[in-house]
Parts: C-alpha cells; sequence; structure tokens
C-alpha cells in the first residue's frame, strides 16, 4: 500500500510551490525568449559521498513519483504567484496547464550508487523539467542521507531487528519520509503512525518513562500494562532501578514476559547484567531492547551484548551526522532549436573549483569482478559496451508523464539488500574510508 494506493496527497494537495522562486524566473525568460520547449536533459547526481562513506543509497524514488503526479498549479497557487508578482501574465496561463509530460528514468530504489552515479535522468522541454528540480533534490537528498544511516546502522546490527523512533526529533513531515527511508535501509518497524498509515510499514510502541511515574509505584505500572496489552508485552525497567524492575517485570508477566527495553546507562553492562538476571528468574525467551541515543557506532559497540533488537531516534533522522546527499540537478543536454527533431548537444559547466561536470546524456553499469563482486560503477555517454548491456543501473520511472515504475516498499527494501551483498565486503565497514569502488568514464 501507498500514498497513491490510498489517494493521498504527498504532503499537501500542490507540490508545485516545493520550489525556489529562480526556477519560475528561468521559466518566465525562457518562454519569451522562445527557447523554453527546446528538448532537455537533465540529472541527479552527486560528486562526492559524505566524508567516510563507502557507498550511498537511493532513497525517495516513490515519493518522486509522487511529487512529479501532484505538481499541479491550481488557482490558489496561481493566485499567490499573480499577488507577489512572481511570474507574469503569459507565464502564469503556461503554468495553468502544467502537467510533466516527459520522460524520468533512474536507480530503481534501495540500489547503492557512488560520485557521479546518474541517479535520476529527467527529460522533457527545458521548461516543464526546471521546475522539477527543487522539489526532487528536496526528497532525494533527505531520504537517501536517511538510507545510508539506516543502512550502516542495520549493517552494524548484524541481523537484529531495528525500531524506528525518531519523530519526535524532526519535523513532523520529515519524520514519515525518514521512517519510509529507514525502511528501505533496513529497520524492521516504526513508532510513528503516520509512517504505517501511508507506507504500511509495520508499527511498534509500549510505553514511556510517564506511565511509570503516573502510577503510585513501578509495579502498580507494570501490572497495568500487562493487564491491558498482555504478557508479551516490553517493559520499560530502567525508570528507578533496574534489578528491581527487573525481578517485578517477571513477577507480574511471568517467564513470557516479551520483552524488557533499557533507555539509559552503561547498555554494554545493564544488558549483561539483566540478561543474567532474566535467566535466573527463568525468564529465558524474554528478549532486551535498548534505546539512548544510538548510531551506528554504538550500535556496533554492543554487537558482543545480549541485545535482541535497537531503538533509534535522533541519529538516524539527521542522517548521523550527514543530513544531506549534496545531490545537485544538472542540464547536460539540450537541443539546438525546439523543433523536436533537433539533435540532442551535451552541456556542462566549466569551473576551476570542484563543481564542474561532464555533460551528456549518461548510461551507468555495475562491472562485477570473476566472483560476480562489484568492482567498478561504470558512467558514459553513447553506446553501452556490449559486455555491460545486461547490467545497465537506470530504469524506467515516468513515460510521456505517466508513472510506469511504481512498486510496494518492501520490493525497495529487498533490493537494498542485494545490492550491499554484491559489493565488496568492506563497503560494511565503519571506519572512514573512499567509496567502495571507483566510478569510470567512459
Amino acid at each position: 500500500m501507498n500514498a497513491a494506493d490510498l489517494g493521498l496527497p504527498v504532503d499537501v494537495p500542490s507540490t508545485a510551490l516545493f520550489t525556489d522562486q529562480y526556477e519560475f524566473t528561468m521559466l518566465q525568460a525562457a518562454l519569451k525568449a522562445g527557447t523554453a520547449e527546446r528538448r532537455s536533459v537533465f540529472e541527479v547526481f552527486t560528486r562526492r559521498l559524505p566524508e567516510g562513506r563507502r557507498y550511498g543509497v537511493v532513497g525517495g524514488t516513490g515519493r518522486v513519483l509522487d511529487a512529479v503526479e501532484n505538481f499541479r498549479f491550481d488557482a490558489g497557487v496561481l493566485g499567490f504567484l499573480r499577488e507577489r508578482n512572481i511570474v507574469d501574465e503569459p507565464t502564469l496561463r503556461w503554468l495553468s496547464a502544467y502537467r510533466f509530460s516527459g520522460d524520468i528514468w533512474g536507480y530503481p530504489e534501495g540500489e547503492v550508487y557512488f560520485p557521479g552515479s546518474p541517479i535520476l535522468r529527467v527529460e522533457g522541454s527545458f521548461a516543464e523539467c526546471v521546475l522539477l528540480e527543487t522539489v526532487i533534490l528536496s526528497i532525494l537528498n533527505h531520504d537517501s542521507a536517511i538510507a545510508a544511516a539506516a543502512s550502516r546502522m542495520s549493517s552494524a546490527a548484524g541481523g537484529r531487528p531495528l525500531i524506528e523512533m525518531g519523530a519526535r526529533r524532526t519535523h513532523e513531515l520529515s519524520a514519515v519520509a525518514s521512517a519510509r527511508a529507514a525502511y528501505v535501509g533496513g529497520f524492521s518497524t516504526t513508532s510513528d503512525l503516520a509512517a504505517g498509515f501511508r507506507y504500511g510499514i509495520p508499527t511498534v510502541g509500549t510505553s514511556a518513562h510517564a506511565f511509570t511515574l503516573l502510577h503510585d509505584s513501578e509495579r502498580d505500572a507494570f501490572r497495568a500494562q500487562v493487564d491491558s496489552l498482555g504478557r508479551g508485552t516490553t517493559l520499560l525497567v530502567d525508570t528507578y532501578d533496574v534489578a528491581e524492575a527487573v525481578r517485578a517485570a517477571v513477577e507480574i508477566a511471568g517467564p513470557e514476559l516479551g520483552a524488557v527495553r533499557i533507555d539509559s546507562g552503561d547498555l554494554l553492562l545493564v544488558a549483561h547484567r539483566v540478561r543474567q538476571q532474566l535467566d535466573e528468574l527463568g525468564a529465558t525467551a524474554t528478549r532486551i531492547v535498548v534505546t539512548s541515543d544510538l548510531d551506528e557506532y554504538a550500535i556496533a559497540s554492543l554487537a558482543a551484548a545480549p541485545v535482541d533488537a535497537y531503538g533509534v531516534g535522533t541519529q538516524l533522522v539527521t542522517g548521523s551526522g550527514h543530513p544531506t546527499c549534496s545531490m545537485v540537478y544538472k542540464l547536460v543536454a539540450r537541443a539546438q532549436s525546439a523543433d523536436p527533431r533537433a539533435p540532442l548537444v551535451p552541456v556542462a559547466k566549466k569551473s576551476l573549483g570542484a563543481k564542474s561536470s561532464l555533460g551528456g546524456r549518461k548510461w551507468a553499469a555495475r562491472r562485477p569482478d570473476a566472483y560476480g563482486i562489484a568492482e567498478a560503477e561504470v558512467v558514459g555517454t553513447g553506446a553501452v559496451p556490449a559486455a555491460l548491456g545486461e547490467r545497465q543501473l537506470l530504469v524506467e520511472l515516468v513515460k510521456g508523464g505517466t508513472v510506469v515504475a511504481r512498486e510496494p516498499l518492501d520490493a525497495a527494501r529487498a533490493r537494498h539488500i542485494e545490492a550491499l551483498a554484491a559489493l565488496p565486503m568492506s563497503a560494511s565497514q565503519l571506519s572512514r574510508g573512499e567509496p567502495v569502488i571507483p566510478t569510470e568514464y567512459v
């Protein structure tokens, strides 16, 4: 189930104003100059990965498709543009009929990417493509950052489940997007009900310290929770004294107690003590869940601890120190005239600094070594070498303005697992390093 199935908007009835003003002023000038209808190719890519990261994760593709479909100029939006004198009347008339009618190709969601990878390719008239720049970058930069952080945390967890619980640490709408991206990156569940409703992500949650403090005693709180939610619930045991709380939890729920949650203290030490105590009390199947400002490094440090699941909030929804992927949206080719038969010519910004780019419509493929493990990201223009023909990474997402590749979120999640398995083992290392495979241009 996704937003389109539910008939829901992405975030608001129209995504048309998730846009920088200069996109509208460029449109107005291009319409006046007669260049607006020139066939154009824009590409999304990043020149570098965040410092120390070995790979990036494509997140948000499904949300991009929703946003393109919802990019409409209704009376309210047009009225705002008119009141602010952002564009002139001819441009407003053009916008009133706006519907993206071009093609979009891209790396499918959950796939990994590297510097220079053409993550998304948008083709159509200059006018219709230029308007999509900001909303596309906003989604991909945010969601890919969260998905990459989630992927690293998932690798560090070594197969133990991860709970996304960062809604209270970010904007209410980005919280939903973060839960979605985290699920793609390997998290199992979310505490955010809006994410569960909108995207079908499994949701979990039991109680906070406030529930314990509400009652006259910890035992009263535990008894109330077990009476309501059953013996399989998760009891929070660090409000007062952990050892006493664990003892009370097992006495009240019995050995069938589902789990205990630890949210403070030396998690490594406390987890070992709690496991020993649970086993001595006969609650050998009771799981231990830890929370408390975890990131991938903290999760890795608990690898030897008797921990069954991790709950992660702040560090996940902020990209674990890298809240954006620095993706850009650049014009790489355009026609010489508005004639639909006019050939495309490569274009690129020339710069003495690090902001130069490579012109031309690109393809990408991942070359494997003799063992089937990726050894290079190959990016080129022109003909695709025969040896790479079956290994191309871009897939068609939108054709003639119609979405053709919407998929269940679980498909993106499964794809990410497959993509990681095809990378060198060093991709999962948390130590700082260069991209795990190089990008080659042909």
